[in-house]
């Protein structure tokens, strides 16, 4: 799985239509397609302005064709970045304006994935996200098809989605439910600086959260993800572009280190950030001086907090002695 002295590289918080290569977009659309057209500038003022590159590619997820080349796709670019493991997500619901079923959607991913799992050797679970902006009931219907495919392809659940509109308390109901159908979710929460959606995505029952920028200074809410075991899904070179910190400096990853949060390092978006975990990591060694010991504690925490199943994660602790 691993060479000498490489750590095993998980990446746990990747979306899928944030994430397709510009030559599997070109070949779906048919006509070539600008990376301008594709990738947010590091000048980029918002979450809402990053997520308007997500346009152009959700195009190419609404055939089943579409959808497992989109798997595969994503497969074939963790190979290249030398991923072990790597939970994609993606939202159903974004899928269906030409008729498919949320299962037709799924099924068309998980066969994409599984082939380049075959190829690649690398080892994946499908989150599927609910939307912010979507009506309960829809979330709830697409929520209930995936979780038949709990154990098989699909790993977990999540909210994704213009947090900055609609906070975390309009869907506490809705993750209530999931909860009661025992299905496994991390939830965006803390991109758009409200400590609040954070600690309620703890109350709801969320095991990790989606960035958690907004616990920096935060002691309790800290202490509070910290005692619970809450995994923190970090993502970097985008919570640069989206201003999840309006300066860099305030980055807190040092922070979140030193309070022994179980911190992972993710990709967020490879192709609308330009990015791969290498990338990531190499950029929080040079600007915010990570050393390899915290790089392999965010590993073993990674490792700790994933959605994998107990045959994947001894594979990966094996990796973690080597």
């Amino acid at each position: 799985m691993t060479g000498k002295n490489r750590l095993p590289r998980l990446d746990l918080h990747c979306h899928l239509d944030g994430s397709l290569s510009q030559g599997c977009i070109e070949e779906l659309l048919g006509r070539s397609v600008k990376l301008e057209e594709l990738q947010a500038d590091m000048d980029c003022q918002s979450l809402a302005e990053y997520l308007e590159k997500f346009e152009i590619p959700l195009e190419c997820l609404q055939t089943e064709k579409g959808l497992e080349r989109a798997g595969y796709d994503l497969m074939k670019s963790a190979a290249s970045d030398q991923v072990d493991y790597i939970e994609a997500r993606f939202a159903p619901l974004f899928s269906g304006q030409r008729g498919l079923s949320t299962e037709q959607v799924i099924e068309s991913v998980l066969r994409g994935m599984e082939q380049g799992k075959k190829e690649f050797d690398i080892d994946y679970g499908v989150i599927v996200c609910a939307m912010r902006h979507e009506k309960e009931e829809a979330n709830l219907q697409m929520l209930k098809a995936a979780r038949e495919f709990l154990g098989n392809g699909v790993c977990a659940a999540d909210l994704a989605g213009n947090e900055a509109a609609f906070p975390m308390s309009q869907f506490m109901n809705l993750f209530a439910e999931v909860k009661r159908m025992e299905m496994p979710f991390t939830l965006h929460a803390g991109e758009c600086g409200s400590v609040q959606n954070i600690l309620d995505a703890v109350q709801c029952g969320a095991s990790r959260v989606g960035h958690g920028i907004a616990l920096r200074g935060q002691k309790e809410a800290i202490r509070i993800c910290r005692d619970r075991h809450i995994g923190i899904e970090m993502c970097p070179l985008s919570n640069m572009q989206t201003k999840a910190v309006k300066d860099p400096a305030d980055y807190p990853i040092q922070e979140f280190l030193r309070e022994n949060l179980l911190v992972t390092i993710n990709t967020d978006n490879r192709m609308v950030s330009q990015t791969t975990l290498e990338k990531e990591f190499a950029f929080l060694r040079e600007q915010y001086a990570v050393t390899r010991e915290q790089e392999v504690q965010m590993t073993k925490n990674a490792i700790e907090v994933a959605f994998a199943s107990d045959e994947v994660k001894a594979q990966l602790w094996k990796a973690m002695e080597l």
